[in-house]
């Protein structure tokens, strides 16, 4: 009896893909998402009661909380770097005054105002938490 033809299968099959680049970049969506579950379960707390919402302030300042927070920070980077990468791929060429913009100018533009945003708003939570 003749045996059918399996083909080989690569373990490693993923790493080597085309697409690892945009799965990466899709997979930060579970960091979005853990981090609104972060603050849902605070808004939870802090609508129970003080002593709730104490208890997950300790938890925020745990080394596990700390690291979910680190590692979060890291996906989101990563997000927000290749969101702004591939934005002159996606969109039509831009011209300003009869010539084209450098897909790399719109890319560290489009960086440079999510980076002043981000710190805006930094400054503004600090002031207020004062």
């Amino acid at each position: 009896m003749r045996q059918s033809y399996q083909r080989p299968i690569d373990p490693h099959w993923w790493a080597k893909s085309p697409y690892l680049g945009y799965t990466l970049r899709e997979a930060t969506g579970i960091a979005v998402a853990a981090y609104a579950l972060v603050l849902l379960a605070g808004v939870i707390c802090l609508a129970t009661g003080e002593n709730a919402y104490r208890g997950w302030l300790g938890f925020l300042a745990s080394r596990w909380s700390l690291a979910l927070h680190a590692t979060i920070l890291i996906g989101m980077l990563f997000h927000v770097w290749t969101w702004f990468a591939i934005m002159p791929k996606t969109m039509p060429r831009l011209v300003i005054g009869g010539r084209y913009v450098e897909p790399r100018l719109i890319t560290a533009t489009g960086i440079a105002i999510a980076s002043l945003a981000s710190l805006l708003l930094l400054l503004i939570v600090i002031r207020v938490s004062q």
